[in-house]
């Protein structure tokens, strides 16, 4: 079964049971999903709604720091609590070794020798990593493994 489908069917769950959290959650998941497929004009593909539910929980993250930062504990414990339920929906991470594997394959694929070949390698990477590993955590990657 497929993410959106995954996520349809909770947001179902969540109106039988009451689960006003999950519900609003998934609902703003949902909500990103489908404009994106608006503004594209065509359905997405798994990897791209894995990209925008990483998004989604990138932003989450953020908004959790700020509120910890602010000392707004009651902030603090809802997004906690939305970040755990759209972790469910995210395959399990990368481990960064098998990582670092996947960019020195992409390196000798492409004969990147430094900085400059970063594009190219970020090209071969970004879709095998989709969902698996955020986009920033890959670029450092790269550009480490780049500058050696």
């Amino acid at each position: 079964m497929d993410t959106k489908t995954q996520l349809e069917n909770a947001v179902k769950d969540a109106m039988r049971s009451g689960d006003t959290v999950r519900k609003t959650t998934v609902r703003m998941a949902l909500a990103a999903i489908k404009q994106a497929e608006v503004d594209r004009q065509t359905a997405l593909d798994e990897a791209a709604i894995l990209s925008i539910l990483q998004k989604e929980v990138k932003n989450l993250k953020e908004a959790l720091e700020e509120a910890e930062k602010a000392n707004r504990s009651d902030l603090v414990g809802a997004l906690e609590e939305e970040l755990a339920v759209l972790d469910e929906f995210l395959p399990k991470a990368m481990p960064s070794d098998e990582l670092q594997a996947l960019v020195e394959k992409a390196i000798a694929e492409v004969g990147a020798a430094s900085p400059a070949d970063m594009g190219k390698v970020m090209k071969i990477v970004l879709p095998q990593t989709a969902g698996r590993a955020p986009g920033d955590q890959v670029s450092k990657m790269v550009r480490e493994l780049l500058q050696k």
